[in-house]
């Protein structure tokens, strides 16, 4: 049986030069192979022309760039594009493209299945089903038909990033740095439930943008609905970020699925001003989606109104986030690869 070829996607310079040098290669060949893959988007190690017809078919032998196509390609009525991705231990995962005029956005998911198990999300019901590599993360973007059209990325799809935590800063990094993708990390937005340790080293070692799921202000509610909150408090969570700067480029925000008369009241929102009072920070409030053997009932308009009204009119900017491609279950909390991995 031939060996399985490693891919060169995901591999920092350091990790290119320790490869070529163990291939017997000219130190300069590992920069060339960076700027094939990452800045040029190479699709195979044939065209990298300015190595060695020698050199390439040695790397060849055991290395491919690693790009892997999607497998299904699912469009909403709204244009909202889902797509379903392989991993390098043959299990899937989907990403959403969400186009909106001049604007391209990428959701990316960072675990197959999660751990976190919140009650209101179709990912949780999946359970885990393990972690995605930098390749796997980096695949969702470089392998992504609509790639060139993209202006913005959120890490909000399967998967708690802050539990892949490395994968997803080696990832940052590749897309930040200049032998990279030379992004600005404001063009990335990191979400999290909140993990201890993991959630301060990421505010630490990047300038990206970090979304919080509060989903409630109150620790037994928001246990009730979210299991993580027994490590690591909301009350806690806020606490961490309000020792970080968010009055520059930098934004924190914090995502609010909304149930009716459950957390859409008017002493939530009083709870809210009161837990983030001192926090330069927004609001983000999102229609709940229904999944299967959850009864829980979706706020309506007005009272999601209310509640945006409210907390903006006391000095906490709320939106209400556009609800996108619910009809091919790419939504908010909709993510699942379950019967994909079973298969």
């Amino acid at each position: 049986m031939t060996p399985k070829k490693k891919p060169l996607l995901g591999m920092t310079p350091t990790e290119l030069k320790e490869m070529t040098a163990l291939l017997g290669m000219p130190a300069f060949t590992a920069k060339q192979i960076a700027e094939w893959i990452y800045v040029k988007h190479a699709t195979s190690i044939e065209q990298m022309t300015n190595i060695s017809k020698t050199n390439r078919k040695i790397l060849a032998e055991q290395y491919e760039v690693g790009a892997m196509a999607p497998l299904e390609r699912l469009e909403s009525v709204d244009g909202t594009v889902k797509y379903l991705f392989p991993t390098e231990n043959g299990k899937f995962v989907e990403s959403v493209f969400i186009p909106d005029k001049d604007r391209g956005t990428l959701c990316v998911s960072s675990q197959v299945g999660c751990k976190m198990n919140c009650l209101f999300c179709q990912t949780g019901k999946q359970g885990f089903d393990g972690q995605l590599s930098a390749t796997d993360i980096l695949n969702q973007i470089y392998a992504l038909p609509e790639a060139e059209r993209l202006t913005n990325i959120v890490m909000m799809g399967q998967g708690e990033p802050m539990d892949n935590l490395d994968n997803i800063l080696k990832t940052i990094n590749i897309l930040t740095r200049p032998w990279g993708y030379a992004w600005s990390p404001k063009r990335i937005t990191v979400s999290s439930v909140g993990v201890k340790n993991k959630l301060k080293r990421f505010l630490d070692e990047t300038d990206c943008h970090i979304a919080i799921s509060m989903h409630s202000p109150l620790h037994e509610q928001r246990l009730q609905l979210m299991p993580a909150e027994k490590q690591m408090s909301i009350e806690e969570v806020v606490r961490l970020l309000k020792t970080y700067d968010f009055t520059h480029q930098r934004r924190c925000s914090f995502e609010y699925i909304c149930f009716a008369h459950l957390n859409d009241s008017m002493q939530h929102a009083q709870e809210i001003i009161k837990l983030t009072r001192g926090l330069e920070c927004r609001v983000n409030l999102i229609r709940f989606h229904e999944i299967p053997g959850v009864d829980l009932p979706a706020s309506d308009e007005t009272r999601m109104e209310q509640l945006r009204d409210y907390l903006t009119g006391h000095g906490v900017f709320t939106t209400i986030r556009a609800s996108r491609g619910q009809d091919i279950f790419a939504a908010c909390g909709l993510l699942s690869t379950k019967k994909k991995c079973e298969q």
